[in-house]
């Protein structure tokens, strides 16, 4: 039976989510609100909107642990394993403003988890301190609209035509929005008990499971979003709703974590020291990566994904303590990483030298 409602409460989530952002982004644009900020907060928002639902439930019934593997395991999924899916798909576009912007802001706020975690918890002022940056954010970003493209504008108004906002009224939209959050809430419960039901079966910490598991399932919403406009070839949506989503996790989804908490979200010592570190080191791999040429190749796609089955395996077999855990984390520390980051100043070196040619 837990089985069966694990899948079940994925299910509910997926469509939840789903009906949130078709509501909530027809309903914002009927009140005059600008394409590009419905899709850089609505429509990514709406897609992190699983990862809302579980880790607020999780966080409330006193389960921080798995609170916060969601949204570090979340945040690490939608870069490696969506990004470098899509990308093996087709080659993504990405957008100056997200490379000179969005990309850092990311970097930037996955430090800033680092930080407040060295006391070893995310308490409530965490929590409203993180929740105002969104405020902040998305203030920028409506105002920051008003200088919008023509390009961009039309890009959003396909995704939101006239004809498909006039077959949805606000009593359409409302209904939508409603409908939507009632099954983010029980697909919430059903997940998140199951989930926990599973990591003492399996005699693994919450935090695994959230960093696996419910991370992956909270994520399908921005995997099917950023797949499906890949093949659809869309401008950078693919890209920019991966972005958009693990911004608004750290601030949205792990600031109403901390505000809803009671004793705050504890972080152990290892949590500190290795997760978020990686989650840190693969927001920042971003930017050479978006930087070359403006878009991610099928070989870049490649070695993103091929990262996030390095880091699952590492996980599992750290989980059950496996005998070669030893070995493997001496290929990866001593042959991986230091691959990776001669592939990633060969790729800056490229784009620095064809910069200069260009510019001469």
């Amino acid at each position: 039976m837990d089985i069966i409602y694990f899948i079940l409460g994925l299910i509910l989530l997926i469509g939840g989510a789903d009906l949130l952002v078709k509501g909530s982004s027809r309903l914002a644009l009927t009140m005059g609100i600008s394409p590009l900020v419905v899709g850089l907060t609505v429509v990514a928002f709406g897609t992190s909107s699983p990862e809302l639902a579980v880790s607020v439930k999780s966080a409330m019934e006193g389960k921080a642990g798995l609170s916060l593997g969601n949204v570090v395991g979340s945040n690490i999924f939608n870069v490696l394993f969506i990004l470098g899916l899509s990308a093996m798909v087709a080659p993504l576009t990405v957008a100056q403003q997200i490379i000179r912007f969005d990309v850092p802001i990311m970097i930037g706020l996955s430090f800033f988890v680092l930080i407040l975690s060295l006391d070893g918890n995310l308490g409530r002022g965490d929590g409203m301190l993180f929740f105002a940056g969104l405020v902040v954010y998305t203030v920028y970003i409506i105002y920051k609209s008003k200088t919008e493209s023509k390009e961009i504008n039309e890009e959003y108004n396909q995704e939101f035509s006239e004809t498909a906002m006039k077959s949805f009224g606000w009593v359409k939209c409302s209904a939508y929005i409603v409908a939507g959050l009632l099954l983010l809430v029980l697909g919430s419960e059903w997940l998140v008990n199951s989930a926990i039901v599973f990591a003492r079966l399996l005699g693994v910490s919450e935090v695994i499971i959230g960093l696996t598991i419910v991370a992956a399932g909270t994520s399908l919403p921005e995997l099917v979003t950023s797949i499906v406009a890949g093949i659809r070839g869309e401008r950078d949506i693919a890209v920019g709703n991966v972005i958009g989503s693990n911004i608004f996790n750290i601030m949205g989804v792990l600031g109403l974590s901390g505000i809803m908490a009671s004793s705050g979200v504890h972080v152990s010592s290892s949590f500190a020291g290795f997760d978020i570190p990686i989650m840190i080191a693969v927001a920042f791999s971003c930017l050479p990566i978006f930087f070359s040429g403006g878009k991610i190749t099928r070989l870049e796609g490649l070695l993103f994904f091929a990262y996030y089955i390095i880091y699952t395996v590492y996980l599992v077999m750290d989980a059950t303590k496996h005998d070669n855990l030893p070995m493997y984390n001496h290929i990866v520390m001593y042959y991986v990483w230091p691959l990776t980051v001669i592939t990633l100043l060969v790729i800056s070196y490229q784009e620095f030298r064809r910069k200069i040619k260009e510019g001469a």
